[in-house]
C-alpha cells in the first residue's frame, strides 16, 4: 500500500510570495529554498531545522552558493530567520509568514 503526503502552503505563498520573488525580485532560488525550509518546518509541523547550506542545496539541486545568496534575502526580507549558537555553528531556520496576523 502506498501513501500518499501532501504539503500544506498558505495561498499566499503561491499567489503571492511566488510572484514576488521569482518575477518582481528575480530570485526563483529564493523561492525554492523557502518552499524547502516551509516543508521541512511547517510542512512537518515543527517550529525550526537546523540544516546545513550543503544540504539544502542537495534538497533543491541548486549550488551551495546560490543557497547562501537565496537565504540572503529570504533573511533581509525577514521571511526566514536564521539562529546560530555561534558563528560557524549549523544555523536554526525558523520559517515566518508575516502576512499573518
Amino acid at each position: 500500500m502506498r501513501m500518499r503526503t501532501y504539503l500544506r502552503l498558505d495561498h499566499y505563498v503561491v499567489n503571492v510570495l511566488m510572484r514576488d520573488l521569482a518575477g518582481h525580485d528575480r530570485r526563483p532560488a529564493a523561492f525554492l529554498v523557502y518552499l524547502h525550509l516551509w516543508a521541512e518546518t511547517r510542512g512537518a509541523e515543527r517550529r525550526s531545522t537546523r540544516t546545513s547550506h550543503g544540504r539544502i542545496a542537495a534538497a533543491t539541486g541548486l549550488s551551495r552558493r546560490t543557497v547562501q545568496n537565496a537565504l540572503g534575502v529570504l533573511v533581509r526580507r525577514r521571511l526566514v530567520r536564521a539562529v546560530r549558537d555561534y558563528s560557524t555553528a549549523t544555523p536554526e531556520y525558523v520559517v515566518a509568514c508575516p502576512w499573518r496576523r
